[in-house]
Order: C-alpha cells, then structure tokens, then sequence
C-alpha cells in the first residue's frame, strides 16, 4: 500500500478517509458525468470489457509496485486493479466520485487533479490514465508531467477512445477535446520520452455500430442518450460482442495486435 503523505506534500486526509488537494480547479469533465456513468458501470459490457483486459495487460506487463489510477472517477477501474491483486490508489478531482470510490471499497482515494496534489518527482512505479487523456486540451504536458512523476522505467498503461471520423455528440458531452489513433498517441508517448511495450486497438467490433448510431445520429442534429448503449439485453447481440471480446482477451494474453477498433491500449514504460 502506498504511504500517501510520502509521495505527495499538498493533500490533507478528511473524515471518509479520502486525501484531498488543499486546493484544486475545474478540470474538463463535466460533474454529472460520474454520477451517469456511476449508474451504468457494473452492468456495462464496454466497462467490464474494458477492465478485464486492463489487468490483463498489467498482469503481461507488471507495475512493480502500487498503480495510480489519474482520473480514476468512481473507482471501478481501481476496484478491478485491486481485486486482481495489484496494489492502487485513485486520484479523481471530483469529490463525489471519489467519495462513490472509497464506498466501492478502493484503499487509497486521494481527491485531486494531478498537477494539485504535490507528487513528489520520480516516487510512482506505475500510473494508469483510463479514458482521461482525450479531456485534456495539452495532452502532450500532461504525458510530461506524467513522465516526472513516475519512478525511472515506471510503467504507464493507457487507454483513448479512437478515430475522428466516429466522433459525436458524446464526445462534446463529455469535454473531449480528440479521439487518437494508435500512431497518433505513440508518438506523442515517444516524444515525451516513453518506450511502448505494448500496444492494439480494442472493442474491434463497435467502430460500425458507434459511427451508426452515435456519429450520424449527430450529423442529423440528433441528440442520443449514449448510456442506454451500455446495457444490452441477452440477446443474439450481446452474446457476439461477448465473444468476440473473449477473443480480445485472448489477444492481449498472447501479445497480439489487433488492427482496428473504437478504442486503443498501450503500455509504455518512462526511458
């Protein structure tokens, strides 16, 4: 477990035992945003999807020690990294997800952006940025910042939603600023000063339904409630889209590339 008051100078623990920044500013999320997504997590395919294959490629790829979850929101990521044996800590600025996160059960919640928190130079093993780098407008100073905070050779595992052309309304929603490809965000991740471990697109099969239902839905000045798309029925659908992310499983337990999808992971270590 990672002793909080060691790595990090401008935190102070309150009465729910959540370490908060003694100051902090609006980061680009929008606040209902983790209550939204809150009431759809558990039963979510793409959110447990996306876990499974997140500690798979930590288990491939070890942290070497605790994993700081940056944007970490209500805690489900973390709370998956943690069942699965990996020492973490979650760093969220909104107080009401990192409330929903130490309710969940994660050990270690410090609320905060991670610029705010006074993160001692070099003294992370690994850090985690689920989802969260497309909210920041200057991607490549945050992989910075990223890189001065991790131990030397820390790992950084990641993950972006993909493409230009599936953008939508969720994207203006929730305060994207891009969708990467995968050469897009190894550069940036090469240019900082990262060596990529490991890298693929996932979700192979949802670039065609988000384009359909998302993206033109959107050119026609529709406005579509993108939760709903998060909990299917057990249907023929379904038990596809759960096959073939047993395939991704798969894929990622054998080092493999997948070539397309509608989001992309990577593991990149600080050189």
């Amino acid at each position: 477990m990672i002793d909080v008051s060691k790595v990090a100078t401008n935190i102070e623990s309150n009465e729910n035992g959540i370490w908060l920044s003694k100051n902090h500013n609006r980061v680009s999320y929008p606040p209902q945003g983790s209550v939204e997504i809150f009431e759809v997590e558990n039963d979510s395919l793409w959110f447990n999807h996306r876990n499974r294959l997140i500690v798979e490629a930590m288990r491939k790829y070890p942290p070497g020690g605790v994993v700081l979850d940056v944007g970490g929101g209500n805690g489900f990521v973390s709370l998956a990294i943690k069942n699965a044996g990996i020492d973490v800590a979650l760093l969220e600025p909104w107080y009401n997800g990192a409330l929903n996160a130490r309710k969940r059960g994660v050990p270690c919640v410090i609320c905060s952006s991670l610029e705010e928190a006074g993160f001692i130079p070099h003294s992370i093993p690994a850090i985690g940025i689920f989802d969260v780098l497309e909210h920041m407008e200057n991607d490549q100073e945050i992989l910075k910042l990223i890189k001065t905070f991790l131990l030397p050779h820390g790992r950084l595992y990641i993950t972006v939603p993909t493409f230009e052309f599936l953008w939508s309304a969720e994207d203006t929603r929730y305060e994207h600023y891009r969708r990467y490809t995968l050469k897009l965000l190894t550069s940036r991740l090469v240019s900082t000063g990262f060596d990529i471990e490991f890298k693929t697109y996932i979700f192979a099969l949802l670039p065609i339904p988000v384009f359909l239902f998302r993206t033109i839905p959107t050119k026609l000045g529709f406005d579509v409630n993108t939760m709903t798309h998060h909990v299917q029925p057990d249907n023929f659908l379904s038990r596809m889209l759960k096959k073939s992310f047993d395939m991704e499983l798969n894929s990622i337990k054998n080092n493999r590339y997948i070539p397309f999808g509608s989001s992309c992971l990577v593991v990149a270590k600080s050189i």
